[in-house]
């Protein structure tokens, strides 16, 4: 009687959330994965240390070493900047190693790469340049090619793969209209199904799209659309729902070839039209028995995608401003001493130095479960949120270090283009405001919920006897799960099991929990507010804080094991353990602390809350994240030139022996650490008295006249310095070029370069 009567109240009053098509297909989509470990409040970590920590094969490694090398090589990014557009020996280059076809299998003319050499070659491309490494991860991401390999027909993949990775094809995929951005339900481009004058069956479609990467010089259009059979031609009915269809650029009615300008930062984007354009049905990716079934497959490639492209980059970013940053502290000097070794400096490249660490860990750890077969929705969404915000600080960290040589575009600016770029990553592939809030938990509770969605099927079937099975389990799961971060909570995650002894074991405690807790308040959240949740982002986005952190967290622990446990990049996952549970005690702290829920809002708000903040599950006590002590280590990984420094920013293109920018700052940054004693030695002498006092590049004979130095050492003391006095230039321009930007003049191809016999040693 109880449960019949939940089930007609619930259905009478609209109790159980109420979704779209299209959230449904989107909730349906991709697979569980951790993200369904952290949900239980009882994380298995030995499943989780056994989950794959994929390596390049011998082939991905070598494709990565020599023509992505090489392509770098070839592209300048100033000569970029001031032409908009790739030469054409690139595109050439491109198309002939096939960069197009990174994951089409080889018999279709592709290299069949695994998604973590996809994520290493765009990784690498992007830190060379943005337009070079997003022409190359769009027709290998989320558009045609995916969703030809996924679910085309034999004909379709049999005639567009080979052509889309040779480069004959450049597709874009659209999606994106100015009523219709994440509410997919907004969709107004139409198809239209009519049977022709031949008495085949064909499409009539109308379309309006913006923001569509590759858009101005794709051959090849992915289209989305709403398609509808006025006739029943296709015998399902009117309204079929979205649709995905293949479109040639050149096809009647196609209006394209206008740009966007995001950011000022020269990549191909811009609108897409077409008007009364007319293809044949068998344009339907996948044929008609795919059509009304755009929507779920774009939810699945996402699912994929969303992990690979985005974070990609973010993390190649995040690794180049480590490199930079480190090198530049210590080349650039004030008050006689590299500014590195002031403490206000530290904190920041302690930060960048951290997140480069944590966000490789996680781009690896992620594709391994892409390898293995997963999709996972939840942690795709919160990879791409958190890592391209992540990007976006450390860009902000950068900057601050850099100063004024961060400001002042030019070839020899390091960093502006990472400064000025971090928005576009923030925006595109679901912006970050939408994926936090709704997405990361408000799908993904659902989703990785053990009983949930169950309890919802049952409700929305009128199922009496499933949701009282379902029901009772879950009553069963909340309560051990309250009585786990009961016990957890009182004796501080002592009580929970590490899977490794040692140093790291006390933060897999910590994480367990963080579970126990999140489990238990996330079906507490859920009773309270129903279907209401939806509209509740603050809240939502509280708790997708909590589940990212965690999952980065478990990310960074696991890096640690599959590299060995090594002793000297104990710091940075300390740095990166620590970071994460302050991150998710911060979260837990907001959703206390704003519960607005009657009656039990204001326990949760005062004796909750209260208890949250006095007994945080941060490592040391009262702590908010990495101590001082431990900051100073993690900064000292990207200060010191090495081998622990090389592993923290791998798979960089660095340009070495070339006469640009980074390559003379890491001369430069080399030379003055090997020098560093005999800088020291006479600082102490002028502070003695033997020498004059002043700038130790400025005493170096007086330091050989009073045998402090030998001429040897003050040969390689004047050559650190002139390195040093060219590293920290910064461009200047006519104000004839001044007013172009810094356009080359007409005829004028040439790029300013720093000097060469600095930069070649």
């Amino acid at each position: 009687m109880l449960f019949s009567w939940i089930v007609k109240t619930a259905q009478k009053k609209r109790l159980v959330p109420r979704m779209s098509d299209t959230e449904r297909q989107a909730l349906e989509a991709g697979s569980v994965w951790l993200d369904g470990e952290l949900f239980s409040g009882k994380p298995n970590f030995r499943r989780m240390l056994e989950a794959p920590y994929p390596t390049l094969t011998e082939a991905e490694q070598a494709f990565l070493d020599g023509p992505v090398e090489e392509v770098c090589a070839l592209v300048d990014p100033w000569w970029v900047e001031t032409h908009r557009e790739l030469p054409p020996e690139v595109w050439r280059f491109l198309k002939e190693h096939r960069f197009f076809g990174l994951a089409i299998p080889p018999e279709h003319g592709g290299h069949g790469f695994s998604a973590l050499a996809q994520s290493s070659i765009f990784a690498k491309l992007v830190t060379r340049s943005m337009y070079l490494s997003s022409v190359v991860l769009i027709p290998n991401s989320v558009g045609p090619g995916e969703l030809l390999l996924e679910y085309g027909t034999e004909a379709q993949q049999r005639h567009y793969l080979p052509r889309l990775a040779r480069g004959e094809e450049i597709p874009c995929f659209a999606l994106t209209e100015p009523e219709a951005g994440s509410d997919a339900a907004s969709l107004t481009s139409q198809g239209v199904v009519f049977r022709g004058n031949d008495g085949g069956l064909r499409l009539r479609l109308d379309w309006e799209k913006r923001y569509i990467t590759l858009a101005p010089i794709a051959t090849l259009i992915g289209l989305a659309v709403r398609l509808k059979d006025p006739e029943n031609l296709l015998g399902r009915g009117e309204a079929l729902g979205i649709t995905c269809v293949l479109v040639p650029a050149d096809a009647p009615g196609v209006e394209i070839g206008s740009h966007h300008d995001p950011m000022g930062i020269p990549f191909p984007n811009g609108p897409l039209r077409g008007r009364g354009v007319e293809v044949s049905i068998d344009q339907i990716i996948g044929g008609t028995d795919y059509a009304g079934k755009g929507w779920r497959m774009l939810m699945e490639a996402l699912s994929g995608g969303r992990a690979i492209s985005l974070p990609a980059q973010a993390t190649g970013g995040a690794k180049w401003i480590a490199r930079v940053a480190g090198a530049y502290s210590g080349v650039r000097r004030q008050f006689g001493t590299p500014i590195g070794n002031f403490e206000g400096v530290e904190e920041p490249l302690a930060r960048i130095a951290g997140r480069a660490y944590l966000m490789e860990a996680a781009r690896v750890f992620t594709c391994g479960a892409l390898a293995s077969g997963e999709r996972p929705s939840v942690v795709s969404a919160l990879m791409k949120y958190n890592l391209t915000e992540l990007s976006r600080q450390s860009a902000a960290d950068g900057m601050d270090v850099l100063g004024g040589a961060a400001i002042c575009r030019g070839p020899k600016n390091l960093m502006a283009d990472a400064w000025i770029g971090s928005p576009i990553g923030i925006t595109v592939e679901g912006a970050n405001i939408l994926t936090r809030t709704l997405i990361t938990f408000g799908q993904g509770a659902i989703r990785c919920h053990p009983y949930l969605q169950k309890e919802i099927a049952a409700l929305e079937a009128g199922e009496v006897g499933a949701f009282r099975g379902a029901f009772l389990r879950h009553l069963g799961f909340t309560v051990g799960n309250f009585l786990r971060a009961t016990c957890l909570g009182l004796s501080r995650g002592r009580l929970a099991r590490a899977p490794v002894t040692g140093a790291t074991a006390r933060y897999y405690r910590k994480l367990a929990w963080a579970s126990a807790r999140f489990a238990l308040w996330t079906d507490i959240t859920l009773a309270l507010y129903g279907g209401k949740l939806k509209t509740r982002g603050k809240l939502t986005g509280r708790f997708a804080d909590a589940l990212s952190w965690m999952f980065l967290g478990m990310a960074a622990l696991r890096r640690f094991e599959a590299e060995g446990r090594r002793p000297e990049d104990l710091p940075l996952v300390q740095w990166a353990a620590e970071t994460s549970l302050a991150r998710v005690q911060e979260a837990f702290e907001g959703i206390f602390r704003n519960y607005e829920a009657p009656l039990l809002g204001a326990l949760i708000r005062g004796p909750v809350a209260w208890w949250a903040r006095v007994n945080p599950i941060t490592p040391l006590g009262g702590t908010r994240g990495p101590g001082d002590r431990l900051g100073a280590q993690v900064a000292a990984t990207v200060r010191v030139p090495g081998g622990l420094r090389d592993r923290l920013t791998n798979e960089l293109y660095l340009n070495v022996g070339h006469q640009e920018a980074l390559a003379v700052l890491e001369r430069a940054f080399t030379l003055l650490h090997g020098v560093e004693p005999v800088l020291r030695r006479i600082t102490r002498a002028g502070r003695k008295g033997t020498i004059p006092r002043g700038n130790p590049f400025a005493q170096v004979d007086a330091a050989v006249a009073a045998g402090i130095i030998t001429a040897d050492q003050a040969t390689q003391v004047r050559r650190a310095h002139q390195a040093q006095q060219q590293a920290i230039q910064v461009d200047d321009f006519p104000f004839e070029a001044y007013a172009r930007r810094g356009a080359p003049a007409p005829g004028e191809d040439t790029v300013p370069t720093v000097n060469a016999e600095v930069a070649g040693g």
